[in-house]
């Protein structure tokens, strides 16, 4: 049998061309690989809560940033518009507006607002600096420290999509929240590659938020009903069932994030408890902003400073405002205001996540009255971030 004889030339020849398309290759899909790995050019930050944790107070101090787009709880509108369900099956459509707002598109609202609106449509519009400055409207600038009241006055004709405009043009998207209860449902949104999602969770000694929701219980009324899934019925808590979720929801939270967690979950969690918070506003601020991604501005300094020191702890009319008030009074008004007998129910229902937040349990009247005994326990140093986490601490 003849046998074929190929120059060696020829076989290099080859090779090298063989040679060089691998590499070729190689070097398209490396550019693939680290452009997919890329972070998105917005921060999304996502502040996780419950009702009358301070959570509006938070959000404020992000949304008074010039850096920064912020919107108030957008699932409200969801809640609305489903109330017949539970939390737990509207959880997917609100991780689905939230994503989509965090990704500046706000045609997700078209399914909850169907009308044509403006920006004042939008739940909450007017405590958001954003909507209330330019490019959102023309009243005010960017650096501005802005009040609710004069927004409303100012800015609520504007169009509604004047706040997708407005969104693209910040480098970081904060959204506050108080209708999550379980952290995995927020996984798809952590391994999502269009976003750059960072959580701050907020939590509260339980008592205290107890004193605070019953400044509010009609307006919380519909919110326990889908708490609590009873298809559209209002509910006032007068039982604590609300809180015993709120305090395994934080629990849970706390726990995903801490005990064996993903790695997607590192370095994007954060705890933070509102009574360190108004105890040492700067410092916590400065911890928040950090992870963030954001620098505190001198204007912004002397705004917090005001905020949290004004005259006693805020009047019930004021409950769902941002006002000047005594922050450090406000965390321990409970301890004046609630009878033990309530204290002693709400620690029953709350044990777990009392003592996993780091809060002291009350024997008795006298240890609840006696201010000069310190109900919040000290916590080491970024105890609550994810990558310190040490479960045999």
């Amino acid at each position: 049998m003849a046998r074929i004889r190929i120059p060696s030339t020829i076989i290099i020849l080859f090779v090298m061309v063989q040679t060089g398309f691998l590499l070729f290759m190689y070097a398209r899909y490396s550019s693939f690989m680290s452009q997919s790995e890329e972070k998105p050019s917005q921060v999304h930050v996502l502040i996780l809560s419950s009702w009358r944790s301070g959570s509006s107070f938070v959000g404020q101090l992000f949304s008074q940033h010039p850096s920064v787009f912020y919107l108030m709880e957008p699932a409200w509108h969801v809640w609305v518009t489903m109330y017949q369900n539970s939390a737990k099956v509207l959880h997917m459509a609100v991780r689905d507006l939230v994503r989509s707002v965090f990704l500046c598109d706000m045609s997700v609202f078209d399914a909850y607002m169907p009308w044509k609106r403006n920006l004042s449509d939008l739940f909450q519009w007017a405590v958001s600096r954003a909507l209330c400055s330019a490019p959102a409207c023309d009243s005010f600038q960017r650096t501005d420290i802005t009040s609710e009241m004069a927004c409303k006055t100012l800015c609520g004709r504007y169009p509604f999509s004047k706040a997708e405009e407005a969104c693209k043009t910040y480098s970081h998207v904060v959204i506050k929240e108080v209708r999550f209860f379980d952290l995995k449902v927020l996984y798809p949104l952590l391994t999502d590659p269009s976003l750059n999602l960072k959580i701050i969770h907020l939590v509260r000694d339980p008592r205290a938020v107890v004193k605070s929701r019953e400044q509010s219980v009609k307006a919380l009324a519909r919110d326990n009903g889908i708490v609590l899934s009873t298809n559209g019925t209002k509910v006032e808590d007068s039982k604590y069932r609300v809180m015993q979720e709120i305090c395994r929801s934080h629990v849970q939270i706390y726990e995903t994030a801490t005990l064996k967690p993903p790695n997607f979950l590192k370095d994007r969690y954060l705890m933070i408890r509102f009574e360190d918070l108004v105890r040492d506003p700067l410092s916590e601020i400065k911890d928040m902003y950090k992870f963030a991604d954001l620098s505190l501005t001198p204007t912004l300094k002397s705004w917090i400073y005001n905020i949290t020191h004004g005259q006693g702890p805020g009047k019930k009319k004021e409950a769902f405002q941002i006002t000047s008030r005594d922050a450090v009074s406000v965390s321990q008004a409970w301890r004046n205001v609630l009878s033990f007998q309530k204290i002693k129910k709400i620690q029953e229902v709350c044990k777990g996540a009392i003592n996993m937040l780091g809060y002291q349990l009350v024997d008795s009247e006298k240890e609840q009255r006696d201010l000069s005994l310190d109900l919040v326990l000290p916590r080491r140093q970024n105890q609550f971030s994810w990558s310190s986490f040490n479960p045999k601490h």
